[in-house]
């Protein structure tokens, strides 16, 4: 019966929805399941102990402090999928802001300073992906290698220490300044919209290939989530947050629809496109890909190119943040973009998660971070918390990765 449905482009019910949902959760694919429920629960109890915690200036700088680890989460999903890692992600954005802030405070425009920058990010991504692809330098030694370099090469171009004012308005509102009110509530207009007309794609091209679509109950279900959840975002960042009576500070911090463009765009590559397809084949398993005829090397090389271009966006945030660049800038975050990741359900075996993941795994490290602050907990409880939530999520995966061959071999 499940092959005829397949063959005549059927629509699934609702229920072989959900068994199929829970039979891979028993089968350990659990997803971003175990985030979603430590991010449930970090929220309450971060509630009761501090009545500052569900403030709307609070709610705010969550997010805000949770874009710039999103970001770098993300970028490093690319080569966590293929079982991969890149150690210097960190670095090789603080280089890349160096770069901009000598170019740009050297007379060049400061758009075309921004690219070169991205540019050297993209270059040192190549370079990488070159060294793990085609020379079978294991990622681990040469990012590390790259890791420790590029520490020294901050150090050289900026040739001072502490943090180095930028003074360009643009970059400054990225992180500090946000949208009128009017705006926000746009962007999930538009936002829902694409959801839509992308979802009716979806199945306008699984019906032409006579796949079974899965039931329109779940698109409207998506659709409805994302309206009830955005519009309570929304409404409480649209509050004013400001802490005096001189300034009104309220609407949706510029960063966030910036972050959430990144992960949309990042997730249709994944999802729908060609290369990301090969990506999670050559990470399921890459000798298999070779003989389906996909390009191993060129997709890694390629994977570490997003990486590093990307890790220099969330680079550009930390510089936007503080205000300047400084030269120690990218040497703890790539760690804690590894643990968000993780922590959010991106297997570290390869070929399994979303970026979806990171950014629920980056949320929950903000929380902890966030929470213990407003609680005066000191600097070592939270590496202590993070570092377990960490421990925790790596046993998680590498039991259901256990369970879930277990399961192949008795079937």
């Amino acid at each position: 019966m499940e092959q005829t449905s397949l063959a005549t482009g059927h629509e699934g019910t609702m229920r072989d929805q959900i068994s199929s949902y829970f039979n891979r959760v028993r089968g350990g694919e659990m997803g971003a399941l175990p985030a979603i429920a430590g991010l449930v629960t970090l929220s309450i109890l971060f509630a009761f102990a501090s009545p500052s915690f569900l403030t709307p200036l609070n709610f705010a700088n969550l997010f805000v402090q949770a874009a710039e680890l999103t970001i770098l989460a993300s970028a490093l999903v690319f080569v966590l999928l293929l079982a991969e890692i890149d150690l210097s992600a960190g670095v090789t954005a603080g280089v890349a802001m160096a770069i901009f802030y000598v170019l740009s405070h050297g007379g060049m425009n400061w758009i075309l300073a921004l690219l070169i920058g991205f540019a050297f990010g993209a270059f040192t991504g190549f370079t990488l992906g070159f060294f793990v692809a085609r020379i079978g330098v294991p990622s681990f030694v040469v990012t590390l290698g790259f890791y420790l370099g590029f520490q020294g090469l901050q150090v050289v171009i900026l040739h001072a220490g502490g943090q180095l004012r930028v003074e360009i308005p643009a970059i400054q509102a990225i992180m500090n300044e946000s949208l009128p009110a009017i705006n926000g509530w746009i962007f999930l207009i538009v936002s829902v919209i694409f959801t839509t007309i992308l979802g009716l794609w979806d199945r306008s091209r699984r019906a032409r290939a006579g796949l079974t679509n899965r039931p329109i109950g779940l698109l409207i279900l998506k659709i409805g989530s994302m309206i009830v959840i955005g519009s309570g975002v929304i409404s409480v960042l649209n509050m004013n947050r400001s802490q005096s009576d001189i300034k009104i500070i309220a609407g949706v911090p510029i960063v966030i629809p910036i972050t959430v463009v990144v992960l949309a765009i990042g997730t249709f590559f994944l999802d729908r496109t060609r290369f990301g397809r090969h990506l999670y084949a050559v990470g399921g398993n890459a000798e298999a890909a070779r003989r389906a005829g996909i390009k191993v090397a060129r997709v890694r090389i390629t994977a570490f190119i997003i990486t590093s271009t990307l890790a220099c966006l969330s680079g550009l945030l930390h510089v936007s943040r503080l205000g300047g660049v400084e030269a120690t800038a990218g040497r703890q975050i790539v760690l804690s973009g590894v643990a968000a990741a993780v922590v959010g359900g991106v297997s570290l075996f390869g070929g399994r998660g979303r970026l979806a993941n990171a950014a629920i795994g980056a949320l929950v490290i903000a929380i902890i971070e966030n929470g213990l602050g407003l609680l005066e907990f000191p600097a070592g409880v939270n590496l202590l918390v993070t570092g377990a939530v960490l421990t925790l999520a790596a046993t998680i995966d590498a039991l259901s990765r256990k369970r879930s061959g277990a399961g192949t071999v008795r079937a």
